[in-house]
């Protein structure tokens, strides 16, 4: 007869059952629901400690989360991430998508999450998500899919190609192992393939059709409240597009890019062409056209001081102000570049002025008015000096660059990481942090940026997951649960036994960790094997795939959490998309084990 839980594993399910209601509700934000968490695991384990602990034990399990390895690697994994993006070194890889994207927008992300679910059955999911989050963030800023609805299936997807074979994820070698040492034949990398390529076949309708449907937009702003800036662009002479005509490049360059005034003929090295877009557009405009938006020396200048003071260039934008100088002035008269070695790389004239006549000089250049907001190039210092010389008011949001020059190095630093993880030479958590440092080493990233690539969200979160799962499993919670499972099986069919300790693996995944899981469950499926008389393999795969099935919450596998921040996701979404998912896997999964096992 089943006896009743211990006291302490009693309050570890209360407590975890109010943690998920705190997220699912989400009347309070995730810090404070994840601070609350540890902090009632703190005191209750301080003034009751577990069973031959001290009370200071109690302390280290609550807040060891802030030291553990998983939130070192999640960090380090984020710092090299944050490399790619502002290096460049994704570019080229967010360009091919791009063109796929543009053909059809379900279709490139069909292939997106098939490149997932193929590489992660050879490589450890976690760095083939690092990889492609940035290229979607990339994506998302060029017009395709947003974030909130492509990382939740691309997640999915690679924790389903992890799930294919023994070295896809550390938990399944974790599982095969122990199944090993209690005398179970050693299962192959690919036994189970076939089973898991069959359900996620059955799956990837709802990820690639169903998922992104159920997933909100995170853009903040529309395309049309974006600023559109009128610049004059200069053709390279080593542009492919010398000796083309206007309608023949239109369809290669972002459709927010417009021209204005005539352009007859066949263009021709240094001709300056009137167009508007945003910022992103023109980017898009100068990349396709091989030209640039200011003058070269100017470029070539602004580039020498970066690199002599190891500085970012910035581009910001600024106000005219009623006291600025450059009211009625052109750019060519402003004399900017000269005296400040800024460039400006266009203008836009705010909608209220759009009244009032435009004035424009005899060389077709705009005169500057109050209230027109300058596009400008530059370093810090000499950003300030502009704006404090000429009374400008220098508006928020600044961005960096991408240092392209260490794009290639940026990259290499990934690679290595990620081919040295994925070979198991060293854990993930090394090769990742020691990627990490490189990217600091090499200038990559810069210190004083770093915070731009951590997410406290994340960090609070993985910690009191981590306090989570210990106290589960030390308070001998999950133990019990697993008892109780092995009272009720006797009477159901193969397939329902197999269903029920796959859900049940499934939800100490998803509220404690894979590893306590495999740990738990694999004993447990040995034992009713036994008492069932049934082939322990199955039931062992089943606790195997019910390791893997963790979707539903943020805080069962690491890659929920790096993808939580760049997606602007919160509990809910998880609950929201994971439990059809996780409910699909489980029915699926166990017909398949039970057909192919002759159960």
């Amino acid at each position: 007869m089943l006896e009743l839980p211990s006291y302490h594993a009693m309050a570890a399910m209360v407590i975890t059952v109010l943690m998920f209601i705190g997220f699912v509700r989400g009347r309070m934000s995730i810090e404070i629901v994840s601070l609350l968490t540890i902090a009632v695991i703190a005191v209750g384990l301080y003034f009751f400690p577990l069973e031959n602990t001290r009370p200071i034990d109690g302390l280290a399990l609550a807040f060891g989360g802030f030291g553990h390895y998983a939130l070192v690697t999640i960090c380090a994994l984020m710092v090299m991430g944050r490399g790619l993006v502002v290096t460049g070194a994704l570019e080229p890889a967010a360009r091919i998508l791009e063109r796929v994207f543009k053909i059809n927008l379900q279709l490139g992300l069909l292939i997106s999450l098939l490149i997932a679910l193929f590489l992660s059955m050879f490589v450890n999911n976690t760095p083939v998500l690092v990889l492609m989050i940035p290229i979607f963030a990339a994506l998302a800023a060029r017009g395709a899919l947003p974030t909130s609805k492509t990382l939740m299936p691309l997640n999915s997807a690679s924790l389903i190609g992890g799930l294919a074979t023994t070295i896809g994820t550390s938990t399944n070698i974790l599982v095969v192992s122990i199944a090993v040492d209690l005398g179970m034949r050693e299962i192959g990398v690919f036994d189970f393939t076939p089973i898991v390529l069959l359900a996620g076949l059955v799956a990837l309708p709802y990820m690639w059709l169903v998922m992104p449907r159920l997933l909100g937009d995170n853009r903040v702003e529309a395309e049309e409240n974006f600023r559109r800036f009128h610049t004059r662009l200069r053709i390279g002479s080593d542009s492919d597009l010398v000796g083309t005509s206007v309608s023949d490049i239109l369809p290669k360059l972002p459709k927010n890019i417009q021209f204005h005034g005539q352009h007859a003929g066949a263009l021709q090295a240094q001709d300056r062409l009137h167009i508007s877009g945003t910022h992103e557009g023109l980017e898009d405009a100068v990349r396709v056209l091989k030209g640039e938006l200011a003058p070269n020396w100017v470029l070539d200048r602004i580039k020498r001081n970066a690199s002599a003071k190891d500085q970012d260039i910035l581009v910001v934008e600024m106000t005219v102000t009623a006291d600025s100088r450059l009211i009625t002035r052109t750019l060519p008269s402003s004399g900017i570049a000269d005296l400040y070695g800024v460039a400006v790389l266009g203008i836009h004239r705010p909608n209220r002025l759009i009244g009032e006549k435009d004035q424009y000089s005899d060389g077709g250049d705009l005169r500057m008015a109050e209230g027109d907001v300058l596009l400008v190039m530059g370093l810090e210092s000499d950003l300030q000096s502009f704006a404090s010389a000429d009374s400008l008011l220098m508006l928020e949001g600044a961005r960096e660059l991408p240092r392209r020059s260490k794009a290639v190095l940026s990259a290499a630093i990934m690679g290595v990481a990620v081919l040295v993880a994925s070979t198991g030479y060293v854990p993930i958590a090394i090769s990742a942090l020691a990627g990490a440092i490189l990217m600091f080493v090499t200038g990559c990233v810069k210190f004083d940026r770093v915070g731009r690539a951590l997410s406290g969200q994340v960090i609070v979160l993985v910690a009191a997951s981590i306090a989570i799962g210990r106290v589960i499993d030390e308070s001998g919670a999950a133990d019990w649960l697993g008892q109780a499972l092995s009272l009720g099986l006797g009477y159901l069919p193969p397939a329902l036994v197999l269903a029920a300790i796959m859900a049940f693996v499934t939800v100490l995944t998803n509220f404690a960790s894979n590893a306590t899981a495999a740990t738990v469950g694999t004993p447990i499926a040995f034992s009713i094997a036994a008492q069932l008389g049934l082939p322990p393999e199955p039931l062992v795969l089943a606790v195997l795939f019910g390791c893997n099935l963790c979707y539903a919450t943020p805080i069962a596998y690491q890659t929920n959490m790096l993808i939580m921040a760049e997606g602007n996701y919160d509990f809910k979404d998880y609950v929201r998309t994971g439990v059809p998912l996780v409910i699909l896997m489980v029915m699926t999964l166990s017909v398949l084990l039970v057909l192919w096992y002759g159960l």
